[in-house]
């Protein structure tokens, strides 16, 4: 069985989702109850493989919001993630991807020092970031929707925002190694860091998000937004695509230009219907079939039996294992999404 942790992106969305999945005594809440609140499985989920293959799985709302951080309330934000993993692993599930803030935070606090959570000792070989997929999927979304707007790669200049991060670093080692780019630039908050990575790569050039944007072709931003940063879509390149790979994602709304093409990044759409409700919640165009890339990945464990922290640590996704979970993607009927035709 493969289980997905994940959380919602606000207090104001919790509250509304609460309601819906039949959590009345939770719709009406402020932060401090929600810092209180235990993990819960909210959801019951049914996916078939294109081989026809069928597995089943759980969803696991770790009650974790951002303003948690925000409020600096750090202690429940990282408790809000072990509780989580430790009611996965007590229920029993194989492998559990960990979505949006909750693999961010397990890293940059270091939860893996965490291996005791009350009377349970966490496995970490049953958990995965799902890193590996979404960084596999958000290239061949720079080159499938590259390619949708007659943007040659090979004369493209690519800005990379968050170039460091674990997802960030992935991408640019396979537009270094798997595509002829013309240009890459490296945009990260560490210049120690992306000084590393350049040296990694031999090649891109370290530059500031001011001066990169108007520069680029393609914007690969799979970073948070800093606050008061706003992008003038008229300083962009028209046409310019701009693969939003951050959670959540209101790229589209806040950078609106007809020669600007925004495209949710990491997301994939399944060949079939998939029978849960939890997508239904986190405003996907098509929820039956339309996930994030990371949720993606435990279920591609669960189908080849492949019960291990598949994507795990900072910068250690490999190009060899972006070709296998990419492999495997397709095989069990997984595609990118791509831009509106």
């Amino acid at each position: 069985m493969f289980g997905l942790i994940g959380h919602l992106t606000s207090l104001e969305h919790a509250q509304s989702v609460a309601k819906e999945l039949g959590y009345p005594e939770y719709s009406d809440q402020g932060l401090d109850f929600w810092c209180s609140a235990p993990p819960q499985i909210v959801d019951n989920i049914k996916v078939t493989s294109a081989t026809g293959q069928i597995i089943e799985g759980l969803y696991v709302e770790s009650c974790f919001l951002p303003e948690m951080l925000a409020a600096r309330r750090i202690k429940a934000a990282t408790r809000k993630i072990t509780n989580a993993m430790a009611h996965a692993q007590k229920h029993g599930i194989d492998i559990t991807a960990l979505g949006g803030f909750s693999s961010i935070i397990f890293e940059n606090f270091n939860l893996d020092q965490i291996r005791q959570v009350r009377n349970l000792t966490l496995d970490f070989k049953r958990f995965t970031t799902g890193n590996t997929h979404t960084a596999y999927i958000i290239c061949r979304q720079v080159e499938m929707a590259a390619r949708q707007l007659g943007l040659n790669l090979s004369d493209a200049t690519v800005a990379v925002c968050g170039a460091t991060g674990d997802i960030g670093s992935a991408v640019c080692r396979w537009l270094t190694h798997r595509v002829d780019v013309k240009d890459l630039l490296l945009i990260a908050r560490n210049r120690e860091r992306l000084q590393a990575l350049r040296e990694e790569l031999g090649r891109g050039r370290i530059t500031a998000l001011e001066d990169a944007l108007p520069a680029a072709d393609i914007v690969v931003w799979v970073a948070s937004m800093p606050k008061g940063v706003e992008i003038d879509p008229d300083t962009l390149k028209h046409p310019c695509l701009l693969i939003d790979g951050g959670y959540p994602k209101n790229m589209g709304s806040k950078v609106q230009h007809p020669g600007v093409h925004v495209l949710s990044g990491g997301i994939v759409e399944h060949a079939l219907d998939i029978e849960w409700k939890i997508m239904n919640i986190v405003n996907m165009d098509v929820p039956a079939r339309q996930l994030f890339a990371c949720f993606a990945e435990s279920m591609l464990l669960e189908f080849e039996r492949l019960y291990t922290n598949f994507s795990w640590g900072r910068n250690q996704i490999s190009l060899e294992k972006m070709d296998l979970i990419g492999q495997v993607s397709q095989k069990h009927g997984f595609k990118p999404l791509l831009l509106e035709s």
